[in-house]
């Protein structure tokens, strides 16, 4: 049977897949964030939905991927979890 990193390994010779994953990696790092944030501000989803004037099930979707934030989205919810937000460009590869 193949190790789960030797079939990663195989796959991300392929330009395509490699793409792919780490477009899909960025996003998934920013929900971590959220849901980092919002927890070690020792908040529930509710807590943080009223800060921010929005429902419970609007975060949820938020920390779940299902709705694409706006900047002054992530700098609100920013504010109200205590912290900074921090937007990054750099070098594409390849």
């Amino acid at each position: 049977m193949t190790k789960l990193e030797d079939l990663k390994k195989r796959f991300m010779e392929d330009p395509e897949f490699r793409e792919e994953y780490e477009r899909v990696d960025e996003e998934f790092r920013l929900l971590e964030a959220l849901v980092r944030a919002r927890t070690e501000a020792k908040l529930t989803q509710a807590e943080l939905a009223r800060r921010l004037g929005t429902t419970q099930s609007a975060i949820a979707r938020l920390e779940s991927g299902g709705v694409s934030p706006s900047i002054r989205t992530l700098r609100r919810y920013a504010e109200a979890t205590g912290t900074r937000l921090s937007v990054d460009l750099s070098q594409a590869s390849g």
